[in-house]
């Protein structure tokens, strides 16, 4: 038989898939010829893209009026399963949501999951994937046993999003039944952090900023060399937990995995907590005055200074052109 019918948790944000779908999506279709998502809301607006990038059938629950996300969808998912239509795989982004419909689906089904992967493969029947170990220095293959539905969730920048698979996708009521005491709890309020520029997680060049900047001010060069080069500015677990700034800016294991054209790591050793997080860049430059930092065993370009030296000239370079 082997595996075809494939689901992706599907995200939107402003009316639009998020990246991190559209990459599950265009990895899904490659491994089967019969991919849906699953999605909170009606489903209408996002059709198109989710069609574009492979889902030839959008399942949509409507208006959950308020109830958590993880509660309603992974409900929504167990009464489609049970009228029928059983996936051999479902892809969830590893992001607070995606954990959260799939550790309830998972009790609701009675099947392992499989988290924090970069990789999938198919062979026959077999779902194997890959998953970083020891702050990515080994790689564990671990393939699923049992019936299926398979449930595994990928970092983000695990695969690249493509488009061009087709039209929109069929849009399917999945409707949410009555949740009972579980559906209690609401969303009352949600907070976004203001941005200005690029996403960091989606941006072509990062520069980021660690503990080699000595204090918190010195950071406004990191901000500054960023918007100069229409980039996004990051940091290091490091500064982070200092408080010099905030979480969302963490690049890394336990922050955001990023895949810029260029990434600039400024006064960052290059711990592997964070290499984790920022290696696949196609061009890294490192700026450090350790030349025994470890960052510079990846980096492309090698800079042996002091970023109070350095970041300014090159700050300065870019205003005169």
């Amino acid at each position: 038989m082997g595996i075809d019918n494939i689901w992706v948790f599907a995200q939107a944000a402003d009316g639009a898939p998020t990246t991190g779908t559209l990459e599950l999506l265009t990895k899904a279709r490659s491994l089967g010829s019969n991919v849906s998502v699953f999605i909170a809301g009606d489903g209408a607006v996002e059709a198109s893209a989710l069609g574009d990038h492979g889902a030839a059938k959008v399942y949509a629950t409507g208006d959950l009026g308020g109830a958590l996300p993880g509660v309603a969808i992974s409900s929504s998912m167990q009464a489609v399963i049970d009228g029928g239509d059983t996936p051999d795989l479902i892809m969830f982004p590893q992001s607070y949501e995606g954990r959260d419909v799939m550790s309830r689906l998972s009790v609701k089904l009675d099947r392992t999951v499989l988290t924090n992967s970069t990789e999938v493969s198919v062979d026959g029947d077999s779902v194997t994937v890959q998953t970083p170990i020891f702050g990515g220095t080994k790689l564990v293959n671990s393939t699923f046993t049992g019936a299926a539905p398979y449930l595994a969730a990928f970092r983000p920048k695990s695969f690249v999003a493509e488009g061009g698979a087709g039209a929109a996708g069929e849009v399917v009521s999945a409707p949410v039944s009555d949740l009972g005491s579980t559906g209690g709890a609401t969303v009352t309020a949600v907070h976004v952090e203001e941005t200005s520029g690029p996403k960091l997680d989606e941006a072509a060049v990062v520069v980021s900023g660690g503990r080699g900047l000595g204090e918190s001010e010195k950071f406004e060069m990191i901000e500054n060399l960023a918007k100069l080069l229409n980039g996004a500015p990051g940091a290091s677990r490091a500064i982070v937990d200092a408080g010099w700034v905030p979480y969302s800016y963490q690049v890394g294991q336990t922050g955001k995995v990023v895949k810029p054209t260029v990434y600039i790591a400024a006064g960052i050793s290059g711990a592997t907590q964070h290499m984790v997080g920022m290696k696949g860049a196609k061009n890294i430059i490192a700026i450090n005055k350790d030349q025994e930092a470890p960052i510079f065993g990846i980096a492309d370009l090698g800079i042996v200074g002091d970023v109070h030296k350095v970041l300014p000239q090159v700050i300065a370079a870019l205003e005169s052109r």
